[in-house]
């Protein structure tokens, strides 16, 4: 049993000081601690059925079987048990007392025999019955499925909720243990009992996910846009890290709340990743943020707040997105968050049909009729989601008179070829693209990023594009300074491109609307090009000049200088002597940096003096797949490091969790969002163990059943 130790006339039991230890799983292992038992009704019990329900008290190992002390609670894989202390030996007299003692043991032995042969039998039914509501409630979180329906009562969650329609459909596929306590244990399907288990479903994956990270070491922190959950902002948190095969990975962690005040909430945020989460930010070398001009300000604090405590968590571009949709997204100007908005909107509306493409393609090609290669190249940028590019915005200002001639016509459906939701979706573009604001937006958006157009590009490209963009920020950096410098003349000319793009499409020169109506006493001497200047053009080059500045520090391009150390990147260079200024940015965690120069030393000779004809690895992850990358552990270190930067690329099974969080967020309706549910679906690949999720279930709930007092989890585990 669980609360008692099974060697013979043995008295441990949880509550003594050496703890009790399960059984082990393995059959050989297991059948050599039955023998030291020397109880024959154990002998035909199988090892899963000792490994739950029967325990050794830790008086019958010695210290060598111990890892650590005697005092320790967990035992070395091969331990097996020695009966001392409390075990009977055969002997040849027995004194009148020792007879009598006897007697009393043997009837003690009885008593506990029959305990064994009935408790079991009723632990394991409940046990049972548990572990099934527990695979409902994983099945509930891997489909996404929301455990109530429609028409349900909120308050009791039973009659024709999605739980109880899985629990009947189990029970009718033969769910025995389910069928027999189903009708003694209904309060099981009550919402509150639900919110029980799917919180202990919770707390464990948490742990399941805490474990992996600690094991994997360092990693970076990785947030998305916020989501709105039953009425409240939520952060999605992700890390990104390099498992044991040197592969990157991320995984989903769950939400944080993101309300009230930037610096209040920016506290809670990092007290619930690391005492709630049990995440290691000691451990943490990078940090992206995606976040649109609303929340903007919120995350900059967080963001900041992280790099106050953790220093060594470098402020980094997300790769979610291209940098250019990154800078245009966070800034929180009116005008251009339109301009993203409908951007969205009309990659969307054409993804809808190939006949909606269809109907943009034969736009471009009256608009560029003598220009045909110039159309072929466009209609074959719009076959893509195009707006997610680097160049999107240069994209949109060359079509966006095709665009604006293909709304306009699909919304008037003279040949009633199109839905009433399509031609409304029709409408709001046509609306939002026949407006001067979005014109004058698109255009100053167009010529500041063109300037970081070919950085975002070959930072976010391969390895040795980006080793190359970390010595030619410098360049942007001043380009971007004399737009700013000079702001007068450069929105002179914008203005000039805006009004003769609107003039060409008919479309009135004015100030906004919402903006005369908040100042009616200045509407009169407000200027067209004034109000641009002060309300777009101003504050573009100004978020991009500090954006570019925070993104892309002294310590993020050293980290992206270390793409030195990839072996196609040391044969382009041709150089002689390797780069070991942006190593010494990993130095405090290299496992012997006293040979750090020595071993940079070699791995260049190796890869600049290789063999003619040899192919060198071009990429990361190759260079980390080589079988001799183990002999240089300094190099080894640092482009694990490396590989955890957010601003890479992530290879193709690191998107995974990224993935399925976009779709559970797109395809689950907002009134049945949970974020419990959401974190299961998400996290659906991490593995779960039923009997530990009924252990803990039990201790976090000892009142939910009167047979509870059976289920005991105070024993320590050798497995």
């Amino acid at each position: 049993m669980q609360n008692r130790c099974a060697v013979p006339n043995c008295s441990g039991t949880k509550f003594d000081p050496r703890p009790l230890f399960r059984f082990p799983r393995d059959p050989e292992r297991s059948k050599k601690w039955v023998e030291k038992c020397q109880r024959d009704d154990l002998q035909e019990k199988p090892p899963d059925q000792l490994f739950r329900f029967y325990r050794v008290c830790g008086r019958h190992f010695e210290a060598t079987s111990f890892q650590g002390d005697i005092e320790s609670s967990v035992l070395k894989e091969d331990a097996v048990p020695t009966l001392v202390d409390g075990q009977s030996q055969p002997q040849t007299e027995k004194t009148e007392n020792e007879t009598e003692e006897r007697k009393k043991i043997k009837k003690s032995q009885a008593e506990t025999a029959k305990d064994d042969i009935q408790a079991p039998a009723e632990e394991d039914e409940y046990k049972e019955y548990l572990k099934s509501l527990f695979e409902v409630v994983g099945l509930l979180g891997e489909q996404s499925i929301p455990p109530t329906g429609p028409g349900d009562d909120a308050q009791d969650g039973v009659g024709s909720s999605n739980f109880q329609a899985l629990l009947e459909y189990r029970m009718s596929c033969g769910d025995e243990g389910l069928k027999k306590r189903h009708g003694v244990n209904h309060e099981f399907c009550s919402s509150s009992r639900l919110n029980q288990m799917i919180e202990v479903f919770e707390k464990h994956v948490h742990r399941k996910l805490q474990e992996e990270v600690q094991r994997n070491g360092f990693f970076s922190l990785l947030t998305e846009d916020l989501v709105k959950i039953s009425g409240g902002w939520f952060l999605p948190v992700f890390v990104r890290f390099m498992d044991q095969s040197n592969c990157q990975k991320a995984r989903f962690l769950g939400f944080v709340s993101f309300e009230g005040e930037a610096d209040d909430l920016a506290e809670r945020a990092l007290s619930e990743m690391t005492d709630d989460w049990g995440l290691d930010m000691d451990q943490c070398r990078g940090q992206a943020h995606s976040c649109s001009g609303t929340h903007f300000s919120k995350c900059k604090t967080f963001s900041s707040r992280v790099v106050e405590r953790y220093p060594l968590a470098v402020l980094t571009l997300n790769p979610a997105s291209a940098l250019n949709a990154s800078l245009a997204s966070g800034m929180a100007v009116p005008a251009v968050q339109l301009v993203v908005s409908i951007l969205k909107k009309i990659d969307s509306f054409f993804g809808r049909s190939p006949l909606l493409l269809l109907e943009l393609e034969h736009a471009i090609s009256i608009f560029f009729a003598d220009r045909e290669e110039k159309a072929t190249e466009l209609k074959a940028i719009c076959q893509s989601s195009w707006t997610g590019r680097n160049d999107a915005f240069e994209v949109a200002a060359e079509i966006l008179e095709a665009l604006l001639l293909c709304v306009d016509s699909v919304h008037d459906n003279e040949d009633m070829r199109w839905s009433d939701e399509v031609t409304h979706g029709a409408l709001v573009i046509s609306r939002a693209l026949a407006n001067f604001e979005f014109i004058m937006a698109l255009v100053v958006l167009k010529n500041v990023l063109t300037l970081t157009q070919a950085f975002g590009k070959n930072v976010q490209g391969d390895v040795t594009d980006a080793h190359f963009a970390a010595s030619s920020l410098n360049a942007v950096r001043q380009s971007l300074q004399e737009v700013s410098d000079n702001i007068d003349v450069y929105h002179e000319f914008w203005t000039d491109e805006a009004v003769n793009l609107a003039s060409a499409m008919e479309i009135p020169v004015k100030v906004p609307r919402a903006f005369l109506r908040k100042h009616r006493s200045e509407s009169g001497s407000v200027r067209p090009e004034s109000y641009y200047k002060d309300h777009v053009s101003v504050p573009v080059v100004n978020h991009v000049v500090t954006e570019v500045k925070d993104l892309f520090s002294e310590s993020h391009l050293k980290a992206l200088r270390c793409l030195s150390l990839v072996p196609a990147v040391i044969e382009h260079q041709k150089s002689a002597k390797p780069e070991e200024d942006g190593v010494q940015l990993f130095k405090g965690d290299l496992p012997n940096a006293a040979s750090l120069s020595a071993e940079l030393h070699c791995w260049w000779v190796k890869w600049s003096k290789k063999v003619k004809g040899a192919v060198s690895p071009s990429s990361l992850q190759e260079t980390l797949q080589l079988a001799d990358v183990k002999f240089f552990p300094n190099v080894l270190a640092v482009l694990r490091l490396v590989g955890v930067l957010p601003t890479l690329a992530p290879e193709d099974g690191c998107n995974a969790a990224f993935k399925r969080f976009q779709m559970c967020m797109e395809n689950t309706p907002d009134g049945f969002k949970s974020k419990s549910l959401a974190f299961l679906n998400i996290n659906y690949d991490v593995g779960y163990d039923l009997d530990a999720l009924v252990e803990e279930y039990a201790k976090a709930y000892p009142d939910s059943d009167a047979i509870v007092a059976n289920v005991h989890t105070g024993d320590a585990q050798t497995e």
